[in-house]
Protein backbone atom coordinates (compact mmCIF):
# COMPACT_ATOMS: atom_id res chain seq x y z
CA UNK A 1 0.00 0.00 0.00
CA UNK A 2 1.31 3.67 -0.91
CA UNK A 3 1.90 5.98 1.59
CA UNK A 4 -0.84 8.05 1.22
CA UNK A 5 -3.20 4.88 1.51
CA UNK A 6 -1.83 4.36 5.02
CA UNK A 7 -1.91 7.52 6.19
CA UNK A 8 -5.62 7.75 5.13
CA UNK A 9 -6.31 4.44 6.49
CA UNK A 10 -4.78 5.56 9.96
CA UNK A 11 -6.10 8.51 10.17
CA UNK A 12 -9.60 6.84 9.57
CA UNK A 13 -9.29 4.42 12.52
CA UNK A 14 -7.70 7.24 15.04
CA UNK A 15 -11.24 9.45 14.50
CA UNK A 16 -13.02 6.45 15.04
CA UNK A 17 -11.13 4.90 18.47
CA UNK A 18 -11.41 8.78 19.68
CA UNK A 19 -15.29 8.27 18.76
CA UNK A 20 -15.43 5.03 21.02
CA UNK A 21 -17.88 4.77 23.86
CA UNK A 22 -17.77 0.96 23.73
CA UNK A 23 -16.48 0.54 27.61
CA UNK A 24 -19.65 2.57 28.63
CA UNK A 25 -22.25 1.14 25.96
CA UNK A 26 -21.01 -2.33 25.67
CA UNK A 27 -19.05 -3.38 28.45
CA UNK A 28 -17.27 -6.76 28.09
CA UNK A 29 -16.88 -9.01 31.39
CA UNK A 30 -16.87 -6.07 33.24
CA UNK A 31 -18.95 -3.05 34.61
CA UNK A 32 -19.49 -0.37 32.49
CA UNK A 33 -16.75 2.60 32.41
CA UNK A 34 -17.84 4.96 35.19
CA UNK A 35 -17.68 8.21 33.61
CA UNK A 36 -17.68 9.72 30.26
CA UNK A 37 -15.13 8.40 27.84
CA UNK A 38 -11.92 9.90 26.32
CA UNK A 39 -9.83 7.50 24.54
CA UNK A 40 -6.43 8.69 24.33
CA UNK A 41 -3.99 7.84 21.52
CA UNK A 42 -0.77 9.44 19.94
CA UNK A 43 -0.28 8.23 16.65
CA UNK A 44 1.69 9.25 13.51
CA UNK A 45 2.72 7.08 10.02
CA UNK A 46 5.87 9.19 10.15
CA UNK A 47 7.24 7.23 13.97
CA UNK A 48 9.50 5.52 14.73
CA UNK A 49 9.47 4.76 18.07
CA UNK A 50 6.22 3.76 19.88
CA UNK A 51 5.48 3.64 23.44
CA UNK A 52 3.00 0.32 24.40
CA UNK A 53 1.40 1.68 27.51
CA UNK A 54 -0.98 0.40 30.22
CA UNK A 55 -4.07 3.16 29.81
CA UNK A 56 -4.33 6.71 30.94
CA UNK A 57 -4.35 7.97 34.41
CA UNK A 58 -6.84 10.64 35.96
CA UNK A 59 -4.38 13.53 34.95
CA UNK A 60 -3.87 12.47 31.58
CA UNK A 61 -7.37 11.71 31.14
CA UNK A 62 -8.37 15.46 32.22
CA UNK A 63 -5.98 16.69 29.95
CA UNK A 64 -6.78 14.70 26.92
CA UNK A 65 -2.61 13.94 27.23
CA UNK A 66 -0.86 10.26 27.57
CA UNK A 67 1.34 10.66 30.36
CA UNK A 68 0.41 13.91 31.78
CA UNK A 69 1.19 13.38 35.30
CA UNK A 70 4.62 12.62 37.64
CA UNK A 71 4.95 9.34 35.70
CA UNK A 72 5.49 11.16 32.77
CA UNK A 73 8.25 13.16 33.73
CA UNK A 74 9.86 10.43 34.86
CA UNK A 75 9.27 8.06 31.60
CA UNK A 76 10.56 10.96 29.95
CA UNK A 77 14.24 11.17 32.08
CA UNK A 78 14.03 7.55 31.08
CA UNK A 79 14.04 7.82 27.90
CA UNK A 80 15.81 11.18 27.28
CA UNK A 81 13.50 13.06 25.76
CA UNK A 82 12.01 16.57 26.22
CA UNK A 83 8.35 17.52 26.37
CA UNK A 84 8.68 18.61 22.82
CA UNK A 85 9.87 15.43 21.28
CA UNK A 86 7.80 13.33 23.52
CA UNK A 87 4.79 14.49 22.54
CA UNK A 88 5.62 14.85 18.66
CA UNK A 89 2.96 12.25 17.15
CA UNK A 90 5.65 12.03 13.97
CA UNK A 91 8.17 10.96 16.22
CA UNK A 92 6.69 9.03 19.28
CA UNK A 93 3.90 6.90 18.86
CA UNK A 94 2.09 6.03 22.06
CA UNK A 95 -0.82 3.41 22.00
CA UNK A 96 -1.99 2.05 25.59
CA UNK A 97 -3.44 -1.12 26.32
CA UNK A 98 -6.68 0.82 27.10
CA UNK A 99 -7.66 4.65 25.73
CA UNK A 100 -9.53 5.66 28.44
CA UNK A 101 -8.77 6.39 32.46
CA UNK A 102 -10.14 2.62 33.73
CA UNK A 103 -11.23 4.48 37.06
CA UNK A 104 -9.78 3.31 40.46
CA UNK A 105 -10.13 0.23 42.61
CA UNK A 106 -10.75 -0.25 45.89
CA UNK A 107 -7.48 0.54 47.09
CA UNK A 108 -6.74 3.99 45.52
CA UNK A 109 -5.07 2.77 42.31
CA UNK A 110 -5.85 2.61 38.43
CA UNK A 111 -7.68 -0.36 37.43
CA UNK A 112 -6.53 -2.65 34.78
CA UNK A 113 -7.11 -1.42 31.11
CA UNK A 114 -10.56 -1.81 30.02
CA UNK A 115 -10.85 -5.22 28.28
CA UNK A 116 -12.42 -4.15 25.18
CA UNK A 117 -10.16 -1.65 23.89
CA UNK A 118 -6.96 -4.11 22.64
CA UNK A 119 -9.17 -6.36 20.45
CA UNK A 120 -11.01 -4.04 19.14
CA UNK A 121 -8.26 -1.25 17.82
CA UNK A 122 -4.69 -2.30 18.42
CA UNK A 123 -3.91 -4.45 15.90
CA UNK A 124 -5.56 -1.37 13.26
CA UNK A 125 -3.36 1.44 14.88
CA UNK A 126 -0.24 -0.79 14.24
CA UNK A 127 -1.36 -1.38 10.85
CA UNK A 128 -0.53 2.75 10.04
CA UNK A 129 2.63 2.52 11.87
CA UNK A 130 5.05 0.69 9.84
CA UNK A 131 8.04 2.57 9.94
CA UNK A 132 8.43 1.78 13.95
CA UNK A 133 12.12 0.73 15.07
CA UNK A 134 11.49 0.40 18.46
CA UNK A 135 8.06 -0.41 20.59
CA UNK A 136 8.74 -0.24 24.71
CA UNK A 137 6.42 -2.26 25.95
CA UNK A 138 5.22 -0.67 29.68
CA UNK A 139 3.81 -2.90 32.28
CA UNK A 140 2.41 -6.25 31.67
CA UNK A 141 -0.58 -5.69 30.10
CA UNK A 142 1.62 -4.45 26.95
CA UNK A 143 4.25 -7.27 27.15
CA UNK A 144 2.05 -10.05 27.43
CA UNK A 145 -0.09 -8.38 23.83
CA UNK A 146 3.21 -7.94 21.94
CA UNK A 147 5.79 -10.91 23.67
CA UNK A 148 3.47 -13.81 24.25
CA UNK A 149 5.24 -16.21 25.54
CA UNK A 150 8.46 -14.67 26.00
CA UNK A 151 6.01 -12.37 28.70
CA UNK A 152 5.66 -15.94 31.02
CA UNK A 153 7.11 -15.46 34.27
CA UNK A 154 5.75 -12.07 35.32
CA UNK A 155 6.86 -8.54 35.07
CA UNK A 156 10.40 -8.49 36.88
CA UNK A 157 11.60 -11.65 34.82
CA UNK A 158 10.04 -10.19 31.72
CA UNK A 159 12.22 -6.66 32.03
CA UNK A 160 14.99 -8.67 33.96
CA UNK A 161 15.42 -10.73 30.51
CA UNK A 162 15.43 -7.42 28.03
CA UNK A 163 18.56 -8.25 26.70
CA UNK A 164 17.70 -11.36 25.49
CA UNK A 165 14.38 -9.59 24.19
CA UNK A 166 15.57 -7.01 22.81
CA UNK A 167 18.17 -9.07 20.66
CA UNK A 168 15.47 -11.08 19.45
CA UNK A 169 14.72 -11.08 14.88
CA UNK A 170 12.10 -8.70 14.93
CA UNK A 171 11.05 -5.67 13.49
CA UNK A 172 10.04 -3.75 15.18
CA UNK A 173 12.55 -4.18 17.92
CA UNK A 174 10.97 -4.66 21.77
CA UNK A 175 12.17 -3.45 25.02
CA UNK A 176 10.48 -4.26 28.30
CA UNK A 177 9.93 -1.83 31.03
CA UNK A 178 8.35 -1.58 34.47
CA UNK A 179 5.56 1.43 35.10
CA UNK A 180 7.37 4.68 35.61
CA UNK A 181 5.16 5.30 38.78
CA UNK A 182 5.86 6.37 41.64
CA UNK A 183 4.17 3.13 42.70
CA UNK A 184 6.99 1.40 41.60
CA UNK A 185 9.52 3.03 43.61
CA UNK A 186 9.92 -0.34 45.73
CA UNK A 187 10.99 -2.60 42.59
CA UNK A 188 13.39 -0.28 41.24
CA UNK A 189 14.87 -0.01 44.54
CA UNK A 190 14.84 -3.97 44.63
CA UNK A 191 16.37 -3.98 40.98
CA UNK A 192 19.07 -1.40 40.55
CA UNK A 193 20.37 -2.83 37.50
CA UNK A 194 17.30 -0.97 36.04
CA UNK A 195 19.33 2.12 36.09
CA UNK A 196 23.26 0.96 35.75
CA UNK A 197 22.75 -0.90 33.02
CA UNK A 198 18.90 -1.08 31.02
CA UNK A 199 18.60 3.00 30.87
CA UNK A 200 21.97 3.27 29.06
CA UNK A 201 20.58 1.15 26.30
CA UNK A 202 17.24 2.30 26.60
CA UNK A 203 18.54 5.83 26.00
CA UNK A 204 20.85 4.51 23.16
CA UNK A 205 18.17 2.77 21.39
CA UNK A 206 15.82 5.87 21.79
CA UNK A 207 18.35 8.09 20.37
CA UNK A 208 19.08 5.26 17.67
CA UNK A 209 15.50 5.11 16.61
CA UNK A 210 14.22 8.23 16.33
CA UNK A 211 17.54 8.97 14.21
CA UNK A 212 16.36 6.26 11.45
CA UNK A 213 15.08 7.00 8.36
CA UNK A 214 14.38 3.44 6.85
CA UNK A 215 11.48 3.35 4.77
CA UNK A 216 10.20 -0.31 4.57
CA UNK A 217 9.52 -1.13 0.72
CA UNK A 218 5.86 -2.11 1.63
CA UNK A 219 5.32 1.87 2.10
CA UNK A 220 7.64 3.18 -0.73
Amino acid sequence: MAVDGVARDLDAVLTSLRACRVCRDAPVACAPLPHEPRPIVQADLRARLCIASQAPGARAHAKGLPFFDPSGVRLREWLGLDEETFYDPAKVAIVPMGHCFPGYDENGGDRRPRRECAPLWRERVFAGLPRLSLVLTIGLYAQKWHLGADAEGGLTATVARWREILAQPRLPRVLPLPHPSWRNNGWLRRNPWFETELLPTLREEVRAALDGDEIPEEVQ
